[in-house]
């Protein structure tokens, strides 16, 4: 029995994720492997080679992996398939683009999610929002795995697994990339920061955002939202925290003005550390707040940082 890992990468480096579903991998037993599609990518494998507990890392190098296609992704780990018993990749836009297909044309259920192994076909995931688990035991023979990463530890480095080149599947044409939007910032991207500063519907315009970025900055914080202050049109999408954003488990989470729907507690509630401002005592956010603050934020926010400056 063996895992297949899919690595998520974008040609430069290895993302964190993928640390973290090889932890997932290691825990269902049996030998790790890492796959990883890409054009001009072979110090993605020698970065994937390095992570503890990998036995080996297959490279798939061609151009018609630079942009991460889910028709040709799928395909090439079709072509090695039969040869594990679960294949994992991380719960991220990459993760959910590609595994849904391979687990069609295999003809298995997928398992979306997951937050503990429990046994090789055993796990734990979390529906209603997170606020029921649910316990899936699959039959399949090929077990078809995405792993939220919130839920597992980072894979730590030290490791020297083998490095193989496979063959390279043809270019599928079902699909050809068009063009990519990448915002860009200084400050830490939000899945992977230990300290996230977040603002809400409490903030009452884009422009007051610009208040919390003092405290950002002095704390290194990545800036994430509440989707009420993304769909009012305050700050961009990918900076929202919620089910239906990005999930996230930093180890401070600084949630302001932010009441705490269902929805955003759903992505953030597994911060090690979680302190809210909010001017409402009754406010949801407080019954997970390890420490909060009843008060006005445009008050607090300011004396906050001077104390931290």
């Amino acid at each position: 029995m063996a895992t297949l890992v899919i690595a998520e990468h974008d040609n430069v480096s290895l993302k964190v994720s993928t640390a973290h579903a090889v932890t997932a991998a290691a825990q269902l037993g049996g030998a790790v492997h890492i796959m990883v599609s890409g054009f001009n990518c072979m110090a993605i494998a020698e970065e994937a080679a390095q992570l503890m507990g990998v036995a080996k890392v297959l490279i798939a190098d061609a151009a018609h992996f630079s942009d991460g296609l889910a028709e040709n992704c799928a395909a090439q780990i079709l072509a090695v398939a039969s040869n594990y018993s679960h294949i994992v990749a991380p719960a991220t836009a990459y993760g959910k683009n590609i595994l849904p297909r391979v687990a069609a044309k295999l003809d298995v259920a997928q398992i979306s999610e997951i937050t503990k192994v429990i046994t090789p076909d055993t796990f734990e995931r979390p529906i209603y929002a997170g606020n029921a688990i649910a316990i899936v035991q699959s039959a399949d023979a090929i077990k078809v795995i995405t792993v939220r990463t919130t839920g597992f530890d980072c894979a730590a480095q030290g490791g020297s697994a083998e490095i193989e080149k496979i063959m390279v599947v043809a270019d599928c044409g079902q699909s050809r990339f068009l063009s990519r939007e990448v915002a860009k910032s200084e400050r830490p991207e939000l899945t992977a920061a230990k300290i996230i500063v977040s603002g809400g519907r409490g903030m009452g315009s884009g422009a007051n955002f610009k208040l919390l970025e003092p405290l950002a900055d002095k704390l290194g914080a990545a800036m994430g939202a509440s989707r009420a202050a993304v769909d009012a049109g305050y700050v961009p999408n990918d900076w929202q925290v919620g089910q239906t954003g990005k999930i996230v488990a930093p180890s401070l989470y600084i949630a302001i003005g932010i009441s705490g729907a269902i929805q955003h507690l759903a992505g953030m509630k597994d911060s090690k550390t979680i302190v809210a401002i909010n001017k409402d005592p009754e406010a949801p956010i407080f019954s997970i707040a390890d420490y909060g603050i009843v008060g006005d934020l445009f008050d607090i926010v300011p004396k906050l940082i001077a104390e931290l400056g």
